[in-house]
């Protein structure tokens, strides 16, 4: 099977390895957004697919048109390979009915969520957030729409407490790898499920104003928060920005004087904020300039005390 792989990230990663390593799939070229600038340096550099494309096979055909769907050069290049079928896994803009219908068998895509649930851009850190207890990968047939096209196969997960943003992308990049595969080899057999749109529900981009921490909210709402939007929600700290990376809810009433205050210490493991409901025990952070830390040394090197606010 002749195959064109897009795919920006490091989510796509395995899947486009797994393509590689298979002998029955040629991948004859890959479709990765432009370079950009990324890390502490601002270097500019390639997407996690390309580089990976680059290491794997250098004469490897690599497009990185700014929008591919107006980009006539590379849809020419493109449509004259004459591929059996377009694989996306969050290549990261969203493709024309042109390009959707080029394909003997259409665009496959790999999706982060058991659709029809958390259609959209994060569907892992959504998921975390909203406190679900099982996500999945789903294969789709791509249509117009966003994530709206007909199932084909799907494979659950079990979402675990201890589980970020990080850990769940990489265990659902690894499982959507195997059923792209079991999908590609079995597009004869596999009968597409519509999606009921009545079942659905989107999950946005993420943005600055997630990362902010509410004491008002429940310690389990700003648990989820934590690990789905790890690592960067963040509180202030007589004046500095902390990054909070991992914490612990600790039942407990209520008390709206305390709000938002240190209330309690916990030798050897961090301490605990009041919340709208329950304490929320910041058992790791990350203070602005230094390195990641637990909440213990953290007790330790500033000599938190009981009432202190933190914003």
């Amino acid at each position: 099977m002749r195959i064109i792989f897009l795919g920006t990230p490091e989510f796509a990663v395995p899947t486009f390895k797994k393509l590689l390593a298979e002998p029955d799939f040629e991948v004859l070229g890959v479709v990765s957004q432009p370079d950009t600038r990324r890390g502490r340096g601002n270097q500019v550099s390639a997407s996690p697919v390309k580089a990976t494309a680059i290491a794997a096979n250098p004469s490897l055909k690599i497009w990185q048109p700014q929008r591919l769907k107006k980009d006539q050069q590379v849809l020419t290049e493109i449509v004259a390979l004459a591929a059996d079928v377009f694989v996306v896994v969050a290549y990261g803009q969203i493709l024309s009915r042109k390009i959707l219908n080029m394909p003997k068998y259409g665009c496959i895509n790999v999706h982060g969520s058991l659709l029809p649930r958390y259609r959209g851009a994060a569907p892992v850190q959504w998921a975390i957030a909203n406190g679900e207890e099982i996500t999945g990968i789903t294969t789709m047939q791509m249509d117009a729409g966003i994530d709206t096209g007909a199932m084909l196969l799907k494979s659950e997960l079990a979402i675990l407490p201890e589980d970020n943003a990080d850990t769940l992308s990489e265990k659902l990049a690894e499982m959507g790898a195997s059923l792209l595969i079991e999908t590609l080899r079995n597009l004869d057999k596999i009968i597409p499920q519509p999606q009921d749109d009545r079942l659905s529900c989107y999950s946005p981009m993420i943005g600055r104003g997630d990362w902010e921490l509410d004491w008002a909210k429940d310690a389990i709402a700003l648990h989820h928060q934590i690990r789905a939007f790890y690592p960067n929600c963040y509180i202030n700290f007589r004046g500095q920005m902390v990054k909070i990376t991992k914490t612990e809810v600790i039942a407990d009433d209520a008390n709206i004087e305390d709000l938002g205050k240190v209330v309690e210490i916990f030798k050897g493991r961090g301490f605990a904020v009041q919340t709208g409901k329950g304490l929320l025990l910041i058992k790791e952070l990350k203070p602005a300039g230094k390195k990641l830390q637990t909440g213990w040394d953290f007790v330790n090197g500033t000599r938190i005390a009981i009432g202190e606010a933190i914003k």
